[in-house]
């Protein structure tokens, strides 16, 4: 299991990963449609500084400060790329093909985790598979990461679609040629660029032969430490605590359901074993076969709420429970994590 890798998505159509998995409705995206969007128009405001100067600001960079401020200093994608980046050398493995699909998931679910879509409100839904449940933006405002806000906008201004066609879309897995333009590109390289911006990666130039690459080696090993701490917490303790620290806020909603989506998304992308290596074979196992268990409780809505039948994280399904209970007007949001994992159930490396 653990050591299968991830070849294409069941139902998936062009190879290379660029085949279009399941349906989606017809049409493409509205060249100019976004003039709604809430960044479509500069936007100026001024204060009244010394000598009675006003002082010109963009309320938008204020908005996209105070987000910030509410969330983890990595998203779910930056994590999942750390996890699989090699600590040295700054680069993935050139064998892993499943991470980028595995990405565009993360996107979605993060856009759900800070309220920005939502499954569709129709009672109707419920006779469709989650992947298949048509979802929505509901708040356009930006989140001040670029691929998320990218996605946003796609999003916003295209017909409303399933949780499965956009991730399907996003990652180009489409033949239909009026569609193409919703792929989000070079999303690893964005992203590791992104975390050498916050100091955790830094760039190098490698030469590989006949090229030369920029690679991204861990410039803050303590970054990536804590996130491997947290995996192996969540696999392999009876009980399940997350201490408080900058890349998971004591304050911050959906600790510990972030941090399972965190695991799954891992899971899918093929790179949870690099944070287990300190594990024997026996107990990589045991973790492999609990993230089994928390893919299929947690890919399906309402959450599954099981106790763990090998005692692991059996106050899971209770802290959990808790999480959900203190967000009841964020069900649908939630169901949107549900539908992702839910996809990340049918790639061929879980199968």
């Amino acid at each position: 299991m653990s050591s299968s890798g991830l070849t294409r998505r069941r139902g998936a159509g062009a190879g290379g990963g660029d085949g279009e998995a399941g349906s989606s409705s017809p049409g493409a995206p509205r060249a100019g449609s976004s003039s709604n969007f809430k960044d479509s128009a500069p936007e100026t405001s001024y204060e009244s500084g010394e000598n009675g100067h006003k002082i010109a600001f963009d309320p938008r960079d204020i908005s996209e400060s105070v987000e910030r401020s509410k969330q983890p200093k990595l998203t779910l994608m930056e994590e999942v790329l750390l996890l699989g980046l090699k600590d040295k050398q700054g680069y993935l493995s050139f064998w892993n093909d499943n991470i980028s699909y595995a990405l565009r998931g993360c996107i979605v679910i993060e856009l759900a985790f800070r309220g920005r879509v939502s499954m569709q409100k129709d009672p109707s839904r419920r006779r469709f598979p989650l992947p298949d449940r048509i979802i929505e933006v509901i708040d356009d405002t930006l989140t001040g990461e670029v691929l998320l806000d990218e996605a946003l906008k796609l999003m916003k201004s295209s017909e409303k679609m399933s949780v499965s066609s956009w991730i399907d879309l996003l990652s180009g897995e489409t033949w239909n040629l009026m569609k193409i333009g919703y792929q989000l590109k070079q999303v690893r390289e964005r992203l590791a660029k992104g975390l050498v911006d916050k100091g955790i990666l830094r760039t190098e130039k490698r030469n590989f032969l006949l090229f030369d690459m920029a690679t991204h080696p861990v410039a803050d090993g303590g970054a990536k430490e804590e996130l491997r701490r947290r995996v192996r917490n969540v696999l392999t303790q009876r009980t399940v605590v997350l201490a408080g620290n900058q890349f998971l806020p004591e304050n911050l909603e959906f600790r510990y359901l972030r941090t399972i989506a965190m695991v799954c998304a891992a899971y899918a992308a093929n790179v949870l074993e690099n944070a287990l290596s300190s594990l024997g074979h026996e107990a990589r196992e045991r973790a492999f076969a609990q993230t089994d268990d928390l893919l299929a409780d947690y890919s399906q809505w309402p959450f599954g709420r099981k106790a763990v039948g090998n005692g692991v994280g059996a106050n899971l399904p209770g802290v959990i429970a808790e999480e959900v209970n203190n967000a009841k007007d964020r069900e649908l949001q939630l169901e949107v994590v549900a539908a992702c994992l839910n996809v990340f159930t049918t790639l061929d490396s879980l199968l």
